[in-house]
Order: structure tokens, then sequence, then C-alpha cells
């Protein structure tokens, strides 16, 4: 097994926001707690430590051993559930929508990095306890987003229609998608056991929050991760006081709102990944999660008929807060009051919306976590590696995008010069010359010397890209190889882990697969990972 890194920034696929939160750019330390780095973390311990009770331990481990019982599990996922009770003990949580089977990649990076950092903190904290958490996304109500998943190249998708929060969604159909699934895993060993755990997961239970809860144990039992579903009476009592602030005074909406501003202001190029609404809470239905408005002093349901005065709303909301769902914005908020956590791992585009709510946090006095970036792997074969090597590509060349990774190499490997950057230095060179006598002599010939090295300029360009396209025809047998390595590698020219599904890798590695993910994976390294395995 061969294990490279990349700082990020050199990927080419991460934003300037994320590039300058690792790189510590000062301007952006009004938008975070603390950085994730070991040390830092006694801090942000005692910080939760006291704002964390017991009455809360005491409802999310009764809310807990409810969800799990019905679920055979490890020891220590066990052991984890019942540590939570104790004053010491903390959470690290990454969260991740209701993929099916688990989506592209990242859904692995996501929960290892999660197992990971809880073992490193661990080791540097040992009078405290650390649970790895998976909270999913059962209120989310996006299915297109979650209705398939790719296994060589092809799209298996579940086709069906589906309203309301997605972990209430019926398994139905899933059959159908199994047998699809199923003809193109063949029947090797490793086939025969993603079969057992498509078939088990999905076939034997009657919903999608119960079939993601029981795949996440299968692959992540024996690391002790505990599997938090949100959509719970008992949670949802927790977070009533935040939820009937929000109702009342649009806390959410003016504090981000003021924060997008100032991100706005430190730096054209950070998008602001939310935006706000007035009201940013969900009410949830048979059949229905649609957006609360407030219109004309009364409180609608969008595409409904529900309507409530103020008073109705929150004797409403204090009655059944199960019927109340945050969205993005307010999401991060109940995680962080249900639970004793100390960091939130996730993806690029997560840790940019986290950045636009710390004044949030501070507004609503609940402590702002840590925000780790997961890990990112690129998994590649002893053959492909072999191959790498044999044609001389080097790891920041594989990332390159493919014309520029193809310009390149046919220049590494020409054996003549396509490079014209000395001739036409050369060349502008000669027409500065050329500026001095317009200058001396008659000023009004300057715009035509200018129309002329512009012209001979582009003529060198062009005939740099004609040779280079020449060479490419005679170095064909070269560049195909190229850029079929690099497709198998990045597939539709993108990252690995946001396309391919963990069973395609399964099939090449077997059980070996996670245990060698969570042998190699450092959490806080704060690099792109290369994986040969």
């Amino acid at each position: 097994m061969q294990y490279k890194t990349l700082p990020f920034y050199k990927t080419g696929y991460f934003s300037t926001l994320i590039c300058d939160y690792l790189a510590e750019k000062p301007e952006l330390k009004p938008f975070y707690n603390r950085f994730p780095e070991i040390d830092a973390f006694q801090k942000q311990i005692e910080e939760k430590g006291q704002s964390f009770g017991l009455e809360a331990r005491v409802t999310l481990v009764s809310a807990l051993k409810n969800q799990y019982q019905d679920v055979e599990t490890s020891e220590l996922t066990l052991s984890h559930i019942e540590l939570l009770s104790a004053e010491n003990s903390f959470t690290v949580t990454t969260g991740h929508q209701l993929n099916l089977f688990t989506g592209p990649l990242y859904f692995l990076y996501k929960i290892v990095s999660a197992i990971n950092l809880s073992k490193a903190l661990k080791l540097k904290y040992p009078e405290h306890n650390f649970v790895p958490v998976y909270w999913m996304a059962t209120e989310d109500h996006d299915f297109e987003e979650i209705n398939y998943f790719n296994f060589n190249g092809k799209k298996v998708q579940w086709n069906r229609k589906a309203e309301g929060p997605v972990g209430e969604l019926s398994t139905e159909g899933l059959d159908a998608v199994f047998d699809v699934f199923s003809e193109e895993l063949g029947h090797s060993s490793n086939a025969e056991t993603i079969k057992v755990l498509f078939e088990s997961a999905y076939l034997r239970h009657d919903n999608l929050a119960e079939s993601t809860r029981f795949l996440a144990n299968a692959l992540f039992q024996e690391y002790g991760l505990v599997i938090i579903d949100v959509n719970d009476t008992s949670l949802k009592k927790e977070f009533v006081p935040y939820m009937e602030h929000e109702l009342r005074n649009q806390v959410s909406f003016k504090a981000v709102s003021k924060t997008n501003d100032k991100l706005a202001e430190v730096s054209d190029d950070y998008n602001i990944q939310v935006n706000p609404r007035e009201i940013n809470l969900f009410y949830i239905a048979e059949n229905l999660r649609e957006r609360i408005v407030f219109e004309e002093g009364i409180y609608k349901v969008l595409n409904s008929n529900i309507t409530w005065t103020e008073t109705e709303l929150i004797k409403h909301l204090n009655e059944n807060p199960e019927r109340f769902s945050p969205n993005v914005i307010m999401r991060p908020l109940y995680q962080e009051v249900i639970l004793p956590n100390l960091c939130y791992i996730g993806g690029g585009g997560e840790l940019a919306y986290w950045f636009q709510l710390k004044d949030f946090f501070e507004t609503v006095n609940v402590p702002f976590p840590m925000l780790l970036l997961r890990n990112s792997v690129l998994i590649q074969t002893e053959n492909q590696l072999k191959k790498l090597e044999n044609l001389n590509i080097s790891t920041e060349t594989l990332f390159l995008k493919q014309s520029t990774f193809i310009n390149k190499k046919v220049r590494d490997i020409s054996n003549i010069d396509i490079d014209f950057s000395d001739q036409k230095k050369h060349l502008q060179e000669q027409f500065k010359s050329m500026y001095d006598l317009a200058e001396q002599t008659d000023k009004s010939f300057i715009g035509a010397v200018k129309a002329q090295e512009v012209k001979q300029i582009k003529g060198l360009e062009h005939l740099e890209k004609r040779l280079l396209k020449a060479q490419k025809r005679k170095l064909s047998d070269e560049v195909l190889r190229m850029t079929e390595l690099q497709n198998q590698l990045f597939p539709n020219q993108s990252l690995q882990e946001r396309n391919t599904n963990f069973s395609q890798f399964y099939m090449e590695y077997g059980e070996k697969l996670i245990p060698s993910l969570i042998e190699k994976l450092d959490p806080l390294s704060g690099e792109f990972s290369i994986l040969t395995l």
C-alpha cells in the first residue's frame, strides 16, 4: 500500500474560500471559532462542557437507545451511546443525505474522518471520551439528489414519485433496482457480499431511514459509529425554544445576512453558499415538507392551506415539535443544541455555509463547533500506479484539467520544442525599438506598430497551436494511454470521490477497503490523499 498527499490548493478542485481557510488566512478568523489542530480542542472541550447539561444528555441517550432497539450493532457502539450520559463525553459529527447505497465515495471518507479524529482525540485527551456520530439527513426532501449511484460508469437509479421527508419514504420498488444492480455485479465472492448488503438494507426494511441506518451500521459498527435520526420528537423538544425564537424574531435571517455582507467584503472570490429566508423552518405533514412564511400578520405553509396566528403557531410548536424541521441554516444549530459536539466534519461546500453561521450562533448563545474539511482521497490500483510511472506522470500533473494535462504531456515527451515563449519575447523586444522610433519621429505610427505586433504575436500563437496539434497526432498512442488512465481515475473529468460508489472498489478490495482507509487517512493532515491499494 502506497500513500501520498497533495496540498488541496494544488488539486484545482477546491474553492478559494476553503484553500484560504486551510492556509489560516487571518481575514477568515472572524468566521470560525478555532482552527482544527489537536491542541486547540482543549478549549473547545471546556466551552462545550460548560454549555451542555446533564438533562440534554439524558434526552439524547434515551432517543438513541430507542432508535437502536431493533438494530444489531457492536458492543463498542452500544458503549459509546452509554458514554454520552457522562459529562466528560463529547461527539465528533459528520452528516450526509440518505443517498441510495451511500451514493458517492466521500460518504465513506466523512465517516472515516470522524472515526479517526475521535481516536486521535482520545490519545491526546485520555480523561475524556469521544464518540463518532453520523447525522442522517432524514428530513431532506431533495429526492433527485439521492435516488441513484454510479457503478462502472453506469447510473443505477431508483425511479418513483417522492414527496415529504426522504427518511419516511417506503423502500417499495427497490427490488427492481436490486435486480438491475445484481446483473452489473456478476457472481464473484465480493459481488455476492455486496448483493447481500444491498438486499439486507433495502429489501428488508420499510423506509429509507431504517435502510440507511442498517447500511452505515453494517459498514462501520466495529469502529463504534453512532448513527442518529434527528426526525425525533424527544430531540425536537430540546430545540423548541430556538424554533420559537426563530418564528417570532427571524433571528437567523438577520444574523446570517449580516455575516454574508462581511464575507463579501473580505473577498469577491468567496461565493455565498446559501441565502437565508426570513423564517428558516419547514413544516412536515404526510407527504409534505414546505417552508413556513409570515405574510400580512399570518403564518402560512407554502403550497398548502395551513395557516396560524402567532399564538396558534407557538402552541402547535410546543405540542407537536416533530412537525417542524430546520432548513440548511437552522440544521447546524439543531445539531449543536442536541449533541455535546466539538467538531463538524464536512466537504468544501458544507464548510462554506458553516462560515456564514458564526454570528448567528453567538446571537443565540450556542458554542460554535470547530470545522474540519473531511478527508479527500484518490484510490488507484498498483497497475494504475505502474502505468503512471511508465508514462512519467506526476501526481500534480494528473490533477490538471484534461486539455491542460494533454498539452503539458505532449510538450514534455515531444522531441521538438513546442513552446514559442522565447520567440514571442524576442518579437516583443524588436517591437519595443519600433515604438521608440515612432515616438521620436511620428507618434501617429504607434497605433500601426501596435496592430502589427498583435498580428504577429497571434501568428506565432497560431503556429504554436498547429504544431502542438500535429504532435498530438504523431504521439496519438501515448496521448490515448494518458487520457484513458486519467479518465479511469477522474470519471467524467471530476474527482473520483464525487462520482464513484464504494461498491466498485469493494469488488476489487473486498473487506480490506474500509480498514485500509481507517489505517491510512489522517483527518488533521490538511492535504488531499492519494492511496494505492
